[in-house]
C-alpha cells in the first residue's frame, strides 16, 4: 500500500558471496513445503551485499539508519509471540539520511558460530536468517533470507552393536541385535532376530523408524511420535531357532541428526520400534533407541601414480618400442624362412602366470557374528537379563476392545 506516501518506496535484494555455485539443501517450511536454501556450517563465513532500489527513480528516500542482521532463532508453535534468540549479530549499513539512487552496501559476519542444525518439526522450528532493516518514522522496510545450516559430525570412536534378549514370560522369548548404535544419515541398518521360545501363535513382525520430539520443560512438555517408516519383516508363524535378518536403508528417508536439550528447548531423538501381532490382533513392542549423524561429504583422492608405477609403465613401453622396431627389421629380409627365425630370436617370450602357492585361501568361512551356534546362552544377553515386551497401546491400529495388557 502507498496511500499518502506512507508504503514501501523502496525493494531490497540480498546477494550471497558465491550463491550461484554454493551448494543448497532442502530445508522443511512451517506449512509442510520443502524449499531449497543456500548452505552454510559452522564457523563459515556469510559475506555479500545488500542492493536497494528505488521504485520511483528521481524521488528520493528518507530513512533513519539501514542495519543488517544474522539470527539464530527458536520458535515454539505454542508460543509464537516469543521467539527465543541464540544468536544475534548486527551490521550498520547506512547512518541516517537520504537515499536519492540505487545503492549497493557491503556486508560481511566473520566466522559466524552455528551451533544448531535447522530443523522444522511438529512444535519447533530453529532457523537462521539475514535481515535487513532500513529504519523509518513511520514503517520499516524489512527483507529477511533464510539460510539452511548443518553440523557435521566424524565417525563415533565408540560405536557397539545393540544386543538383547526380550520376551513375553513362558510365552515367547527373542533375542535382536543390530550392528551397530550410532548411524549416519546414509548408513544402513543391519541386524537378526533369533527366535529361542515360541508359544504362541505370531501372525507377522514388522519395524519401524520412530521420530519423537521432545519440546518444553516441566509441566509444558509436549511429546510428539512421528513414525518415519514402517515395513513388515515377517509374515506367518515362525519356530524356535528360526532367524530373521534386518536391513533397513536410511538414505532413502527424511531423517536429521539426533538433537539433545538444543538451547534447553527441545530435543529430537530416533527409536527402532519392533512390533509383533499375534493372531488375535494383539500387537506387542520393543523400542531400542539409535543415534543419527550427519557424515560430510567424501572427496576423492585425484588418481596419481607413483613413481615406482610409472617406471614400470615407461619400461612397458619401451619393451614395445623395441619390439615393434624388430618387426619393422625383420620385413625386409629376402628369405620368408630367415625372417620367422630372426622374429623367434629377438622376441620376448611369453611365460604363462603362476597361482601362488600359499596357504591362503579364497573359501575360508567368516565367522558369522549374528551366529547364535558360536555364542553361549551368557554371551547372548550382555545384562544377562531378559526384557519384557510390552502391549503397544494408542497405536489406533488393528486395537480391539478385548485386548489384555501382558507383560
Amino acid at each position: 500500500m502507498s496511500f499518502f506516501g506512507f508504503g514501501q518506496s523502496a525493494e531490497i535484494d540480498v546477494y550471497l558471496d558465491g550463491q550461484e555455485t554454493r551448494k543448497t539443501a532442502e530445508v522443511k517450511t512451517e506449512d509442510g513445503k520443502k524449499e531449497r536454501l543456500l548452505l552454510y556450517y559452522d564457523g563459515e563465513t556469510v559475506i555479500g551485499k545488500v542492493n536497494v532500489s528505488l521504485k520511483k527513480p528521481g524521488s528520493k528516500l528518507e530513512h533513519q539508519g539501514i542495519k543488517i542482521e544474522f539470527i539464530g532463532q527458536i520458535e515454539m508453535f505454542y508460543d509464537r509471540g516469543n521467539h527465543h534468540e541464540f544468536i544475534s549479530l548486527v551490521k550498520e549499513l547506512a547512518r541516517p539520511g537520504e537515499m536519492i539512487a540505487h545503492t549497493s552496501y557491503p556486508f560481511e559476519f566473520s566466522n559466524v558460530e552455528k551451533p544448531f542444525e535447522v530443523y522444522t518439526g511438529g512444535n519447533v522450528r530453529l532457523r537462521y536468517f539475514l535481515r535487513v532493516t532500513i529504519i523509518r518514522r513511520l514503517a520499516d522496510i524489512v527483507k529477511e533470507l533464510d539460510i539452511a545450516v548443518h553440523t557435521l559430525c566424524s565417525y563415533p570412536e565408540m560405536n557397539n552393536s545393540i544386543k538383547m534378549e526380550v520376551g513375553i514370560e513362558d510365552c515367547l522369548h527373542i533375542e535382536f541385535e543390530y550392528n551397530k548404535s550410532k548411524y549416519h544419515l546414509k548408513d544402513v541398518i543391519v541386524g537378526k532376530i533369533y527366535f529361542l521360545l515360541v508359544r504362541i501363535k505370531i501372525k507377522h513382525m514388522e519395524i519401524a523408524i520412530i521420530k519423537r520430539e521432545t519440546t518444553g520443560s516441566g509441566p509444558n512438555t509436549f511429546t510428539d511420535n512421528i513414525t518415519i517408516a514402517k515395513y513388515e519383516i515377517m509374515d506367518g508363524a515362525p519356530v524356535r531357532g528360526e532367524s530373521i535378518p534386518i536391513r533397513v536403508f536410511l538414505a532413502g528417508y527424511d531423517l536429521t541428526p539426533t538433537m539433545r536439550d538444543i538451547n534447553k528447548k527441545f530435543s529430537v531423538r530416533y527409536f527402532l520400534n519392533l512390533v509383533l501381532m499375534d493372531t488375535e490382533d494383539r500387537r506387542y513392542f520393543k523400542q531400542q533407541e539409535i543415534t543419527l549423524w550427519r557424515r560430510g561429504d567424501k572427496v576423492r583422492k585425484p588418481n596419481i601414480q607413483s613413481p615406482a608405477i610409472m617406471a614400470g609403465t615407461q619400461n612397458l613401453e619401451n619393451t614395445a618400442a623395441v619390439y615393434g622396431h624388430q618387426n619393422n627389421g625383420s620385413q625386409n629380409e629376402t628369405e620368408a624362412d630367415d625372417d620367422n627365425e630372426e622374429k623367434s630370436e629377438n622376441a620376448p617370450v611369453k611365460e604363462d602366470f603362476l597361482r601362488s602357492q600359499s596357504t591362503d585361501q579364497l573359501n575360508n568361512t567368516v565367522t558369522d557374528p549374528f551366529d547364535h551356534a558360536n555364542m553361549s546362552p551368557t554371551d547372548r544377553s550382555p545384562e544377562n537379563q531378559i526384557q519384557n515386551m510390552k502391549r503397544e497401546e494408542g497405536d489406533g491400529q488393528n486395537d480391539i476392545g478385548n485386548d489384555v495388557s501382558v507383560e
